[in-house]
């Protein structure tokens, strides 16, 4: 089967979990993409240049420690303040804060550049693979015009 395209999944630079995101690369291959797992602890420049040299069809970023809304508010601007970024689909998931609140973070992370959010709840996971697997099929060219200004 040919790949529906590469899809990078990334810890944040904080976060020294792994087990989240071998599971999110193994979802991920599930649904025919070849995904770059780039790890645990990851500066936001090995991210942000790792990203602009594939031009992923997906960017996953997972968190476990708990602040993943911290370090994802500061690494997706820098995403996209890149203009072959752009249009890339972008998600954060798993554990966002430290607090009880993660169910409130959803906006305040969508309106910073993410296209989907996925706390640490029971119903993420099916949530992130029904987001996966309506991802466009189209070229890459054809994102931006989906994406909401």
């Amino acid at each position: 089967m040919p790949s529906r395209g590469t899809v990078v999944v990334s810890g944040l630079a904080s976060d020294a979990h792994t087990w989240n995101l071998v599971y999110l690369q193994i979802l991920i291959e599930e649904f025919g993409y070849h995904v770059v797992n780039l790890g645990a602890c990851v500066p936001d420049d090995v991210l942000v240049e790792t990203c602009r040299r594939i031009d992923p069809a997906l960017i996953a970023l997972g968190s476990v420690n708990g602040h993943g809304r911290t370090d994802g508010l500061r690494v997706v601007a820098r995403l996209r303040d890149c203009p072959e970024l752009v249009a890339t689909p972008m998600v954060i998931g798993g554990k966002l804060t430290v607090s009880d609140d993660a169910e409130t973070l959803a906006p305040e992370l969508l309106a910073a550049g993410f296209d989907g959010v996925f706390p640490d709840r029971a119903s993420s996971e099916g949530e992130f693979a029904a987001f996966v697997a309506a991802l466009p099929t189209a070229p890459r060219q054809l994102l931006s015009m989906g994406r909401p200004e």
